[in-house]
């Protein structure tokens, strides 16, 4: 429980969490925001109108997962580094994440890096594939990282790991 230990548990997010028929027709947005605080740029960054209306500004945001096709703008919006785009299927044996990360330095594109779960516990390698700088939110960066399909619903966070294989 999130407000018990400090982190998200995946049980939490029930009706966030796409279906597996959504995960098969390619990247989606998922939502970790739970908590009801004055916050919607999210809302603003999506030009397709996945991320619904709220009703009020302390709503935790919704997404219509059929309007929603990965792009990620939502994610560098997140004050909170609570949105995550995962593309389950991204190769055979791989999926993709893409998540958001403020911490210097950041990696270059081919480095392997520690991937972390919601905990902060390590749990394996994965590849950053791209790095993506953004007008909202000019500081930060979202990483697109290579990880094992098995991992795609863990990984939440990532290190530098020792070694820095291109």
């Amino acid at each position: 429980m999130f407000i018990k230990n400090g982190y998200l548990d995946i049980d939490e997010l029930g009706e966030r969490m796409p279906s597996e028929e959504r995960f098969e027709r390619g990247p989606v947005a998922i939502l970790e925001c739970i908590q009801q605080i004055p916050c919607n740029p999210c809302q603003d960054a999506c030009s397709r109108g996945a991320i619904l209306p709220f009703q009020s500004i302390n709503d935790t945001p919704t997404i219509d997962m059929d309007k929603c096709n990965g792009c990620g703008n939502c994610i560098s919006a997140c004050p909170g580094l609570a949105i995550f785009v995962v593309w389950k299927n991204y190769n055979l044996e791989s999926s993709l994440i893409k998540l958001p990360l403020e911490l210097l330095p950041f990696p270059e594109e081919g480095d392997s890096v520690e991937l972390m779960n919601r905990k902060g516990e390590k749990v394996g390698i994965g590849k950053v594939i791209k790095i993506q700088k953004t007008k909202q939110n000019p500081k930060s960066r979202v990483i697109w990282v290579e990880v094992p399909k098995k991992l795609a619903m863990e990984v939440r966070h990532i290190s530098r790991s020792n070694n820095h294989d291109k």
